[in-house]
């Protein structure tokens, strides 16, 4: 790199090429040489199809020199590493890149790098602001930070390697939880300390950042059921909206977690893992892989046409895969589902209906920090993997449910949820966790979507919207849609303070009452897409 810092790196050529190769790269923090991201079986698919393949461990990570500080150098070491493939005798010149997560985020710091010889990405499960230590405001509604991400960082960047061991969340403040797990594992992240107790914005992009930059053939690669789908769409829908970017988008949804399971799989069989069944890896390649190198073909190794490809790929859960010039396709209309019958909300539940009310009503909910609603899975990238019945939070005293009646046809939802709601509270600020879940007829309930929100001056006379994610998915007869509402999801989540000391470092939370109000004017409201049925 430009400072002279090395960085581990596999190079992988078709048989018996020597020249003329188009590139993928790929940048990953997660030992490039692991069964957990399977590059070798990338790579050997990859080069199948004629392409030269790159694999980097990050700086700082495994057998990379340097220090292991996250986001901070990847705009330059994306840049310098292009620039090292250019200028081999195999290379013709034309980079690509490809890969998850973390390093679907290396592909965004490679396009704000503007190399020349980057000509198309395939960032998948990942985001553009995942790594800027920053929180995402929506007017007065702010991103409620995410525990699962503190966790993550120490973990995967306390020094080179990864650590396993499970925090103790039984233990507050949260900051504690952390010292406790520092002091135990014997390594510390630089990445946490620079988030808490005091985040401080990391200069992720230090010139232009990915909206701004040159555009780059992107194809979005987004799951359902991933626990960064919200941001994932974001990115996407901010570049479709750009009409300077915009020709260059392409998305791809599927009905995936973060690890790849798929709703199809449910519940998930040792034969179908592909974390430890080769077979399963083997079958995973076709939906995992094969879009991103149709893509690369059509803009990196150029043989195959630009009609080849649908502006945007959707799975639509229970059905199967749709094509669309637009997301939400063409044709689909929001209907709003509203909150009604709001006193049994807490106890049997209320009912969404389409019908308008009006009349005025309210309820209320409370944030207990002595029982906290407790996250449905253990870990949320595998989220399909546990695939949990969350009826576990109906039967929470402190969580509101509202249901339609039984569905006498089938509605296919296609597009944004959004959640609507004045709420007050008896705390300065106030976290609203909104779930939109299927009950099945054998009485299951199990997520669609989701989204969160910290109101930061919760008032009856404010409308909010909490983003409730972005879905394909088939309701089909007999079942019901269902909607929940609750403050607190922990350890996923961090729970409010309840005062205005930080969450991080209260070690006494305090509890709250929420109400929830609705009347003619303004009613509460979830608001979902439904594709048009001349669609897909």
């Amino acid at each position: 790199m430009r400072d002279r810092v090395r960085l581990a790196t596999d190079v992988y050529l078709p048989q018996g090429a020597t020249e003329g190769l188009c590139a993928v790269l790929v940048r990953l923090p997660y030992d490039k040489n692991s069964r957990y991201v399977f590059m070798e079986t990338i790579a050997g698919r990859l080069t199948d199809r004629g392409y030269a393949v790159v694999i980097q461990d990050v700086r700082g990570k495994y057998r990379s020199e340097g220090n292991p500080l996250g986001p901070t150098n990847e705009v330059n070491d994306g840049h310098d590493t292009i620039d090292w493939i250019v200028r081999q005798d195999w290379s013709n010149q034309r980079v690509g890149m490809f890969g998850d997560s973390y390093y679907g985020f290396t592909q965004w710091a490679a396009v704000a790098s503007e190399h020349p010889a980057l000509c198309a990405i395939v960032p998948r499960v990942t985001s553009v602001d995942l790594m800027a230590n920053k929180p995402v405001e929506h007017g007065t509604v702010i991103d409620v930070p995410w525990l699962t991400e503190l966790k993550y960082h120490a973990q995967c960047w306390a020094g080179p390697y990864v650590w396993t061991d499970e925090p103790d969340w039984e233990i507050a403040p949260i900051t504690d939880i952390f010292e406790k797990y520092f002091a135990t594992t014997g390594a510390r992240s630089q990445w946490y300390d620079l988030m808490i107790p005091t985040s401080v914005p990391l200069p992720v992009f230090p010139a232009k950042d990915p909206f701004a930059a040159r555009p780059v053939p992107t194809l979005h690669c987004v799951g359902w059921y991933d626990n960064l789908a919200n941001y994932s769409m974001r990115d996407y829908v901010r570049f479709a909206s750009q009409a300077s970017t915009s020709p260059f988008h392409y998305l791809w949804v599927d009905s995936i977690d973060h690890e790849n399971y798929h709703l199809t799989q449910v519940p998930v069989q040792p034969e179908d893992d592909h974390g430890v069944s080769d077979e399963a890896l083997q079958r995973l390649m076709i939906s995992y892989l094969d879009p991103a190198i149709d893509f690369l073909d059509i803009f990196l190794l150029r043989t195959a046409p630009l009609a080849s490809v649908s502006k945007v790929q959707w799975h639509l859960g229970n059905v199967g895969w749709q094509t669309a010039d637009q997301w939400p396709p063409k044709g689909a209309q929001q209907v709003d589902f509203y909150l009604t019958e709001l006193s049994k909300a807490a106890n049997e539940g209320g009912v969404l209906t389409r019908s308008h009310p009006a009349d005025a009503d309210s309820t209320q909910w409370a944030y207990d920090p002595d029982n906290l609603v407790r996250s449905t899975v253990t870990n949320s990238f595998a989220y399909l993997w546990e695939n949990p019945d969350e009826r576990e939070w109906v039967e929470h005293p402190d969580v509101l449910t509202f249901e339609t009646p039984v569905l006498t046809e089938a509605i296919d939802l296609a597009g944004p949820v959004d959640l609507f709601v004045r709420v007050d509270s008896t705390a300065p600020t106030t976290d609203v966790y909104a779930r939109l879940c299927v009950r099945h007829e054998d009485g299951r309930i199990m997520q669609i979507s989701r989204g969160q929100g910290i109101l930061r001056a919760p008032s009856r006379d404010d409308v909010v919207r909490i983003e409730v994610g972005h879905t394909g998915y088939r309701l089909q007869p007999g079942q019901r849609l269902h909607l929940q509402i609750a403050s607190s999801d922990y350890p996923e989540f961090p729970p409010n303070s309840g005062t205005s000391e930080s969450r991080w470092t209260a070690a006494q939370r305090k509890s709250s009452i929420q109400d929830l109000h609705t009347d003619d004017a303004q009613p509460a409201r979830v608001r979902v897409t439904i594709a048009s049925a001349s669609e897909g």
